[in-house]
């Protein structure tokens, strides 16, 4: 555009310096004729209309002067344009303003009727009662069954121990065992051997006492040949020493038959002794059979196999933690609300709750109960504001929901997530309506 109108101008000031050469004075005949050249020259030359343009500009020769008519008709197009922006921002401010107020009506709507009976918080997780898989048996780890984040059964191999040392204290017991009631059986034997024994015994009396008598029959006579001089002195005295010796021998046997029936109550004694110690034998037993199967360690309830510490080959100590074992069918929320919100909740309350994890999907629950203090009271140094500074801080007490049980049996929830809940504290009546 810009060359065009150079050009334009060097044309304007050919046709002008040809005027100013020839120029006469008015009046005079040369100039009369020179204007009448000029008039032929303008009706000769041929009249260009210009075709509008896309961008609102009239093509024109060079020569050719702006038309003067489009400033004229600028203004009466804008005059007849100017009234319809106030009309359209108008119709926008109205349409926003009603939004606005039926946005604000609805919101007035719902706090009225549930919105100030709801209490949230986002000081909320997803908990489980965590199982610590421990040992209950030193020794090397012979062999780990699940792999980490399994689902195992209730009864489920975890992990199993070397058992050898085990299996070999539960046969010495049981080799202990079986001579202890050998042990018994013969003590059972001199029994019945010392029963005989005092039968003997008691026969031997008989058999004394049968001799004293003999004696003394014998003694009798003497004496009576003795007084009428038939027998002589040394018979008589030999026949007193015979009596004497027989009632000796009764009485030793009396004493033999009284040791031998005091031995049966020794035997029988020993006997008893022998099978209380067979009792803590077998008690003994037990305990290696115990430790012996302690070497399989198995899952206490059902869950997921995770938190792996050990790995095979690694000597493990009584008591050392293994692994964790997390019940995802069992899962639920404790809430920290604040101590100004529990006024108003109670156990039994419906709850709504969404967990980070599961987005886009509201879950029901319900409170299951209120902690009897807040968190802080439960901490391995509980605060002491009875010394020193103080600034009120708000404590939170935390709050049990119950998570239903076809949800947690998803297995979506998963312990330490985020949750948010909102419980509704309306009365159950109102609730039931809803």
């Amino acid at each position: 555009m810009a060359a065009g109108r150079d050009q334009a101008a060097r044309i304007v000031r050919a046709d002008a310096q040809p005027q100013d050469s020839n120029s006469q004075e008015p009046g005079t005949p040369a100039a009369a004729a020179q204007d009448s050249r000029s008039e032929e020259r303008e009706a000769a030359r041929p009249v260009i209309v210009a075709a509008p343009r896309q961008d609102g500009a009239t093509d024109r020769k060079p020569h050719e002067a702006p038309s003067t008519d489009a400033p004229a008709d600028a203004p009466a197009a804008a005059g007849e344009a100017a009234p319809a922006k106030p009309n359209r921002r108008r119709l926008v401010l109205t349409g926003i303003l009603a939004v606005v107020a039926i946005a604000a009506v609805s919101y007035g709507t719902y706090y009225a009727l549930v919105g100030r009976f709801i209490i949230t918080t986002d000081d909320a997780y997803v908990r489980a009662n965590n199982t610590i898989i421990g040992a209950r048996v030193a020794g090397h780890i012979a062999s780990i069954a699940p792999k980490d984040n399994a689902t195992v059964k209730a009864g489920d191999l975890l992990i199993k121990i070397d058992d050898g040392d085990y299996k070999i204290a539960v046969d010495a017991a049981r080799a202990k065992i079986a001579t202890q009631e050998a042990t018994i059986a013969r003590i059972g034997r001199q029994a019945d051997a010392q029963v005989s024994m005092v039968e003997q015994a008691k026969a031997q009396l008989d058999s004394m006492q049968a001799a004293v008598k003999r004696a003394q029959f014998d003694y009798d006579r003497q004496q009576q040949l003795s007084d009428k001089g038939y027998a002589s002195k040394a018979t008589f005295e030999t026949s007193q020493a015979t009596r004497d010796q027989s009632v000796a021998s009764v009485q030793s046997a009396q004493a033999a038959l009284v040791a031998a029936e005091r031995n049966i109550d020794v035997i029988k004694a020993q006997q008893v002794e022998a099978q209380r110690q067979i009792g803590e034998l077998q008690t003994s037993l037990a305990k290696a059979e115990r430790d012996f199967n302690f070497t399989e360690v198995r899952a206490a309830v059902d869950g997921v196999f995770s938190n792996r510490l050990v790995n095979e080959g690694d000597y493990i100590q009584v008591g050392q933690r293994l692994a964790n074992l997390v019940p995802l069918d069992d899962v639920f929320i404790d809430a920290n609300f604040k101590e100004t919100q529990l006024g108003r909740l109670k156990p039994g309350q419906p709850v709504t709750f969404t967990v980070d994890g599961v987005s886009g999907r509201k879950i029901e629950g319900i409170v299951e109960s209120l902690a009897p203090a807040s968190g802080s009271v439960f901490t391995l140094l509980p605060p002491d504001n009875a010394t020193g500074n103080f600034t009120k801080i708000v404590q939170r007490v935390p709050v049990r929901i119950r998570v239903p049980g076809n949800v947690a049996r998803e297995n979506l929830l998963r312990a330490g997530m985020s949750v948010v809940v909102h419980v509704d504290t309306r009365p159950p009546a109102e609730t039931a309506s809803r």
